[in-house]
């Protein structure tokens, strides 16, 4: 199978890079930047990107291009700091400005072939850069400029070197995705052979290989990313698989009854272990107010509850979890110096002494590729389709202490958020939209009578994978009804907010 590897100098956008590539049926993998055992000279890689990066190169901490890239002879890619790395290394000069180039800029484009090819004469693009190339390197040719940056596009023939100082990866350069797709398949002469059917073929040998006899439980939340996981993994294992639902109490209204009801009809009866874990986990969060400690928390117990099932079924060996790629990237820096943003429970919330050994087969997999693969598996519409439920539930979404009472105030909340939206011509376009309780009290009056109640948020936002994500435009009517149901028929909500932060520079949790 054709791929492209990308190297990890550190931007958040380098996990996108590898979103746009994917979309065009292209497998890729994100690399550390500082190369060590990895094989660069296969013959099934057909190009490198390199990414952009917080760091200046002349910061003397600054990643550094190793030499192995170069003499691999592969088609290379530079983007923003991933230029300034070639121009640097090969000879050119980079400069840093004395402010900081962000925002939109119009490319002329003075050469229409490589990664333009097709192209007109101008196209609009998104900088976002300190640095900026002041000489480029022998063999090089500037192929395009914009009114401020006189090398916003560069290139080596020879070498098969591009660098282009612009993101193509972002919505904000409108035809990004062309410039990629020009890298991929005119420079690198890669196939599109990375489709839902082949990842399950490979995934199916992978858990075969990884697992042979071993029996295998599974994590189920009764999400998408879970079911997927279990789904796969009993057409790949069969009866070696056992799958355990955990009610911790964090979930919402009437949620249990309807995972289970869901995966009897998938599965069959009594493929399904149900446990109620509720009062373990609760008297765990008592008291508990840090977000990091709760995910923890929620992390280690259970893995406790999933050790004692496999003790329970006799030789269980490994935990099967639907991770997902976002929830890897967030949560450690796996593929680089980028920022850990905070730990998810399956992943930098896990004890670092197990029992269990942890296979995770979606791993790699963005929502949009495992929703493919959830098609493709005959899972139903509802379940696919379903919004994303953080693995701590409820817990991060009640600022503070982790309360019964609190978390039936907020199930009120959020079922009627639900129904209201789901009302909504908006609904489909949604990625999430839930409730928030935050620890915070505020004077009303109802009944002549005044009132000393919680304020609660509601949080909705359009994203595409959960990387990116835009506040949803819900319309003022919508807002109003659910505003007036909360707070008369919810006890103990007194006054409701609309949260209309895009992530970044927020999470789509608070927590």
């Amino acid at each position: 199978m054709d791929k492209i590897v990308i190297l990890d100098f550190g931007s958040q956008y380098t996990q996108l890079i590898a979103r746009r590539i994917r979309e065009y049926q292209v497998y890729c993998e994100i690399w550390p930047y500082h190369l060590k055992e990895c094989d660069l000279n296969s013959s099934d890689i057909k190009g490198i990107i390199l990414s952009g990066s917080p760091y200046s190169v002349a910061d003397p901490r600054a990643p550094q291009l190793e030499e192995m890239i170069l003499k691999s002879n592969k088609p290379l890619l530079g983007i923003c700091y991933g230029l300034h790395l070639l121009v640097k290394t090969l000879g050119g000069k980079v400069v840093q400005s004395q402010t900081r180039e962000y925002g939109k800029a119009l490319l002329t484009i003075l050469e229409k072939r490589g990664i333009f090819e097709g192209f007109g004469n101008e196209m609009v693009c998104w900088m976002s850069h300190g640095d900026s190339v002041k000489e480029i390197p022998p063999q090089f040719q500037c192929i395009a400029r914009t009114e401020t940056c006189d090398y916003a596009a560069i290139v080596d023939d020879q070498r098969r070197i591009w660098g282009i100082q612009f993101h193509p990866e972002v919505s904000h350069t409108p035809l990004g995705k062309e410039i990629l797709s020009n890298f991929i398949f005119n420079v690198c002469g890669c196939s599109s052979d990375w489709t839902a059917e082949s990842i399950i073929k490979q995934q199916i040998q992978w858990l075969r290989n990884t697992t042979q006899k071993e029996k295998v439980i599974c994590a189920l939340s009764g999400g998408v990313d879970s079911v997927t996981a279990a789904v796969l993994t009993y057409r790949a294992i069969g009866d070696q698989l056992s799958c355990i639902f955990v009610n911790n109490g964090l979930m919402r209204k009437g949620e249990p009854e309807h995972v289970l009801r869901n995966m009897e009809a998938l599965l069959g009866k009594g493929r399904v272990i149900a446990v109620d874990a509720k009062d373990r986990f609760l008297n765990e969060l008592q008291g508990v107010v840090d977000p990091e400690q709760k995910r923890k928390i929620i992390g280690r117990v259970f893995i406790e509850v999933f050790e004692e099932e496999a003790r329970n079924l006799g030789d269980a060996t490994c935990l099967l979890q639907g991770t997902t790629y976002p929830d890897v990237i967030e949560s450690i820096s796996v593929c680089g110096p980028s920022v850990k943003i905070k730990s998810h429970h399956n992943v930098g919330g896990l004890p670092e002494l197990m029992h269990l050994r942890v296979i995770e087969p979606l791993r790699f997999l963005f929502k949009d590729e495992v929703r493919q693969l959830a098609l493709e598996l005959g899972i139903p519409d509802e379940i696919v389709w379903r919004q994303p439920f953080p693995g701590p539930g409820l817990a991060v979404r009640i600022i503070g202490e982790v309360t019964e009472n609190r978390l039936e105030i907020l199930r009120d909340m959020d079922y009627i958020i639900y129904q209201e939206l789901k009302n909504s011509p908006i609904f489909k376009k949604l990625w999430q939209s839930f409730g928030v309780l935050v620890p915070v009290r505020s004077v009303g009056i109802m009944g002549d009578e005044r009132t000393y109640k919680y304020v609660g948020v509601l949080r909705a936002v359009m994203s595409e994978d959960g990387m990116t994500a835009d506040w949803a435009k819900i319309s003022y009517e919508t807002l109003d009804i659910i505003a007036r149901r909360v707070v008369n028929k919810v006890a103990g909500i007194g006054r409701m907010v609309f949260d209309i932060t895009s992530k970044p520079p927020a999470t789509i949790e608070w927590e």
